[in-house]
């Protein structure tokens, strides 16, 4: 097996999908990662993008979290996508959808205002009704099989787990699936170790950086 260095950004829900396909295969490897704010010089030479997360492969790099994951899914076992060519393809579709979600969770976090919080809580309250529609039963997104879906929503989840503490934002309460799906993969080895111990004070610690209406939740809460 070739040597693998995962680069990421610790509250990275990307990285996080790569962390939990390697994690899901015991595939050794190395995890760096990195502060935006002091990027090192070795991560600009070999980020095309400048973002994460990359993966190392001996001397070669690999970017952007799909392509790495399916590189991971060829070349080590077991498999994570369906092996049929229909059903695979409906997976990678649904990453696509999650990482549709993730660009909603970014503006849910930096919303200037209440009325723009609300109406991107309204949009992912949607968003995961869409997904309800879309699971069967369970306990993951294909039934009882982990795949690389399960490996994109578990991030997702994540975040939620943080929002739990700051208000209830009634975002699962029309989806009792998602909600049985939630707890399962936050109840998974892979996706509770995919990040460190100190996630919830560095997201914590994010959205409070950003003068948004998340930041004046996050500092009530903190008061009451």
């Amino acid at each position: 097996m070739p040597k693998l260095h995962l680069v990421g950004h610790a509250i990275c829900p990307y990285a996080q999908r790569a962390a939990i396909a390697l994690l899901e295969k015991n595939a050794p490897f190395e995890r760096t990662n990195i502060d935006f704010d002091h990027k090192p010089d070795w991560f600009d030479r070999i980020s095309p993008l400048g973002k994460v997360p990359l993966l190392q492969v001996d001397d070669e790099v690999i970017f952007e979290s799909a392509v790495i994951c399916e590189y991971l899914d060829e070349t080590i076992e077991p498999r994570l996508h369906p092996a049929d060519p229909l059903a695979r393809a409906k997976h990678r579709a649904w990453i696509e959808f999650a990482s549709a979600i993730l660009v909603t969770l970014w503006d849910f976090n930096t919303a200037p205002d209440a009325a723009t919080l609300e109406a991107k809580r309204k949009e992912l309250k949607m968003r995961f009704e869409t997904v309800e529609n879309a699971l069967k039963a369970g306990p993951y997104f294909a039934g009882g099989k982990f795949s690389l879906v399960d490996a994109a929503f578990g991030p997702i989840f994540r975040y939620f787990d943080v929002y739990d503490g700051i208000a209830d934002f009634g975002v699962f309460a029309d989806t009792p699936k998602v909600r049985a799906w939630r707890q399962a993969l936050a109840a998974r080895p892979s996706v509770r170790n995919a990040v460190t111990a100190d996630y919830p004070q560095k997201l914590i610690g994010f959205i409070k950086s950003r003068n948004s209406e998340m930041t004046r939740r996050v500092t009530a809460a903190q008061e009451a």
